[in-house]
């Protein structure tokens, strides 16, 4: 996390406050991030960039900083901008009122110097009014008498440590980023880039950072996986997804703006591409009659003469010439578009009961007996703060881990599916080869039936590249969707979705928040995911 100037020197209002960037062109290795992307941030605006994990996100923030240097294009910044990133260097030393002394400097000299000048004033040095006319100007507009209590409600908002004495070093990651965090929503700054601000933050945290930002009287650029904070933050959305055309796409309207946009602009890019494909083969198959009726169809009946079949001989060569020109003319210039999930029809074991538990509890894990029973189509949100034993509640149900008390017990071939937090990191085999030695596996233990094997490509997780690269070279999203994967490669009766959301894109989690209203599995959910509680709100509940 940086402040960009550290000293936020004043600046003359018709000059403040606007960040453009022009022609931007980013590149790493061989493959370019960003390309002939222009933007430009003022006071007013309200911007989410959106986009899967390895779309440029965080470089496009750099860029805009000044943090890293584009390939090509300009960025030009006027006012003062703070940057709020997912890590914190920390000095070996530094202590929290370290940290909050560097942020608030700009505050504390700005009072400074308006005392020095009100004294220089009263001593009736020369030109003292003046500078104390811009000193007291320099002042408010940092609104610097109140900085140190903005911070210190901020600090307690988000649930930051307070004691200044405190080394950074012996904070935790989420620790040290709330106290930044805190420091840069207590500060008075024109332009303000987020990456990702909701890591670490519980509940009351999340509630403050989003009546902060609302509230916030500059530009804000927020790059975030957290749709309710961007519904509540944005109204205008830079999605960095794959394009039709290979553009980053603007939205209007705000989050709803882009979904609806984005749903209708994938709806005809998927048209126009199965129109273009079917052409294709329709021209294909055209050649393919042509030529064979240059073979033999064009033969006439026994005792015609040499003379007729001379005579429609060229003509029908030039059918066939005619035919290969038309496929060759025709381009394939819309391309495939992006993958969509496509969950696979989970069964149900109707007049049964799946999977029961009575009074389990797990030491130092799950404390409270808890009680859960479950049915074909049945579900079931499990609530409660970090620690309170979420993820072992579903692990004790999934029998992956024996209770210490009470019971479980699952009916006979029921199927049951764990997407856990973390998932299994199987060394240097490609994703295909991990998913097809899971089918075997399920098929040779008569967990599943051959016919109910599904090719990986069919799930719409991961691209044919993807599926063919080293797990480890895949990104944390592209392992999670792996995951899911394997989870619904076993056509679960009972599906037990441990933080679903974590690592997946936007757009994927409502496809798969669709298709989890839809199945007739038993599905138990855990989720911070703000929106995921929201669209499951009519489930039944399980407070932990």
């Amino acid at each position: 996390m940086s402040t960009v100037p550290a000293h936020r020197p004043a600046v003359p209002e018709e000059e403040r406050a606007q960040l453009v960037a022009t022609g931007i062109r980013l590149v790493r290795g061989t493959r370019t991030v960003l390309d002939g992307l222009d933007l430009t941030v003022t006071p007013t605006t309200r911007l989410g960039v959106v986009g899967e994990n390895g779309r440029g996100k965080t470089s496009l923030l750099g860029v805009l900083s000044g943090a890293l240097h584009p390939d090509a294009g300009t960025v030009r910044r006027t006012g003062t901008l703070a940057v709020v990133d997912q890590e914190l260097p920390v000095p070996v030393e530094a202590t929290v009122g370290d940290l909050l002394d560097v942020e608030l400097a700009a505050e504390h000299a700005a009072v400074a110097h308006v005392q020095d000048a009100a004294r220089a004033l009263a001593a009736g040095a020369p030109g003292a009014d003046e500078d104390y006319a811009r000193a007291l100007t320099t002042a408010q507009a940092l609104d610097a008498w109140d900085a140190d209590r903005r911070v210190d409600l901020a600090l307690q908002a988000l649930g930051a440590v307070t004691d200044r004495s405190r080394v950074l070093s012996t904070l935790s990651v989420g620790q040290r980023y709330r106290v930044r965090l805190a420091c840069l929503l207590g500060t008075v700054h024109d332009l303000l880039l987020l990456d990702e601000p909701t890591n670490h933050l519980d509940a009351a945290g999340l509630a403050h950072l989003g009546a902060a930002l609302r509230e916030f009287r500059g530009g804000v650029v927020l790059v975030s996986h957290d749709r309710r904070l961007l519904g509540q933050v944005v109204d205008t959305v830079l999605d960095l997804d794959p394009s039709r055309d290979g553009r980053p796409r603007w939205y209007g309207g705000g989050m709803a703006g882009w979904r609806a946009g984005r749903t209708a602009e994938r709806s005809r890019w998927i048209h126009d591409h199965q129109e273009q494909l079917a052409e294709h083969a329709r021209l294909g198959d055209d050649l393919a009659r042509a030529r064979s009726r240059l073979v033999d169809g064009w033969r006439p009946e026994k005792g015609t003469g040499k003379h007729t079949r001379a005579t429609r001989a060229p003509g029908i060569v030039r059918s066939v010439h005619r035919r290969q020109a038309d496929l060759e003319r025709h381009r394939l210039d819309v391309p495939e578009p992006p993958l969509a999930l496509s969950v696979p029809e989970l069964p149900a074991l109707p007049d049964a009961g799946l999977v029961r538990a009575e009074g389990v509890t797990v030491t130092g894990r799950l404390p409270r007996p808890v009680d859960v029973g479950l049915g074909s189509g049945d579900r079931l949100a499990v609530r409660g703060p970090n620690g309170v034993g979420k993820s072992t509640l579903l692990q004790v149900l999934a029998g992956a881990l024996a209770p210490d008390t009470g019971s479980r017990a699952a009916a006979p071939g029921v199927r049951i599916g764990l997407l856990a937090q973390e998932g299994a990191r199987p060394g240097n085999r490609c994703a295909q080869e991990v998913y097809e030695q899971e089918l075997v596996r399920l098929v040779l233990a008569g967990r599943l039936d051959e016919s109910e094997v599904l090719p990986l490509s069919e799930l719409g997780l991961l691209a044919a590249q993807d599926r063919r690269r080293p797990v480890a070279e895949l990104s944390a999203g592209q392992r999670r969707r792996l995951d899911l994967a394997l989870v619904l490669a076993a056509r679960p009766h009972v599906l037990l979705l441990d933080e679903p959301t974590n690592h997946l894109s936007m757009v994927l989690v409502d496809e798969l928040t669709a298709a989890l209203a839809a199945t007739a599995a038993a599905v138990v959910l855990t989720t911070h995911d703000r929106q995921l509680q929201r669209d499951t709100k009519g489930w039944p509940r399980l407070v932990l």
